[in-house]
């Protein structure tokens, strides 16, 4: 069973609203059988799309092994909902989007996929030949393919590194609205401003509403470095559509914890 809805997956995530929150899991940091229970607790939570991938994540078995483990999961649950009048059987259509660090970290099981380029990156490889590489496979595999700008901002962090990234500078608001002009102008759908996995700096406020004002026809994500829901809030309020967390997760081997600690997370967010 795929992702229940009328429309695309892009179309959730250009629904206009309160900012979403997206929870990324990196199959080469948790099970299967433990990226499906954090990304269940996090759904109850609040979460309203899931991302599957991560800077090191280049190999397909685990990846697909995550995304169907965390479909099972999402799909017996929807089931459950629909046996009960008092449930929301409606929470339970959150799609699953694969976040490729590479052409071999694909699954034919998830709704759609970020085909992103790191468009600040040295390396070509992961400014358009990875993609190159991918295309075929993702068109036989037939699922969604969203085309998205990726820009990495310093501190970095994993990521930056791994991705051989020129880093914008926190103070660069000129270098970020022209990267995100040339996100419109190349015809991408969504631009993702990333901080880094695990760094202690998010993206700056400025930036976030510099970028939302060049480009508000695109979708804003912003992820990287708010481990508090208030400095989720600062990039939320700054115009960001979706905001991302993923290290956070992998603290909590109790579900109901997760549970509850991402709760507050995305109720502070969207105050």
């Amino acid at each position: 069973m795929a992702y229940e809805v009328a429309h695309s997956v892009l179309h959730h995530l250009q629904s206009k609203g309160n900012t979403g929150h997206i929870v990324v899991i990196d199959p080469d940091d948790q099970t299967p059988e433990v990226a499906a229970k954090r990304a269940i607790a996090t759904i109850i939570a609040g979460t309203r799309a899931i991302l599957v991938g991560g800077s090191t994540a280049i190999d397909g078995s685990p990846v697909h092994d995550t995304v169907v483990a965390i479909k099972e999961a999402i799909e017996l649950c929807r089931w459950n909902a629909s046996q009960d009048s008092d449930s929301d059987e409606d929470m339970w259509d959150v799609p699953i989007i694969l976040f490729p660090a590479g052409a071999r970290a694909l699954s034919p099981a998830a709704d759609a996929i970020t085909y992103m380029s790191l468009m600040n990156s040295r390396n070509l490889q992961f400014v358009m030949g990875e993609q190159v590489l991918g295309a075929p496979i993702v068109e036989k595999m037939g699922i969604e393919a969203i085309p998205m700008g990726y820009v990495v901002f310093a501190p970095g962090g994993k990521v930056g590194a791994v991705g051989e990234a020129n880093l914008i500078e926190s103070d660069d608001i000129e270098g970020a609205v022209a990267y995100a002009l040339a996100a419109k102008m190349l015809g991408f759908k969504m631009i993702y401003l990333e901080a880094g996995s695990g760094v202690n700096q998010p993206v700056d406020s400025q930036i976030i509403q510099a970028v939302r004002a060049a480009v508000p026809e695109l979708v804003l994500i912003v992820g990287g470095g708010m481990r508090t829901g208030e400095q989720a809030q600062a990039s939320a309020r700054s115009g960001a559509d979706w905001i991302v967390t993923g290290n956070l997760t992998e603290e909590y081997d109790d579900a109901s914890e997760l549970e509850n600690v991402m709760r507050k997370y995305i109720q502070t967010m969207r105050e």
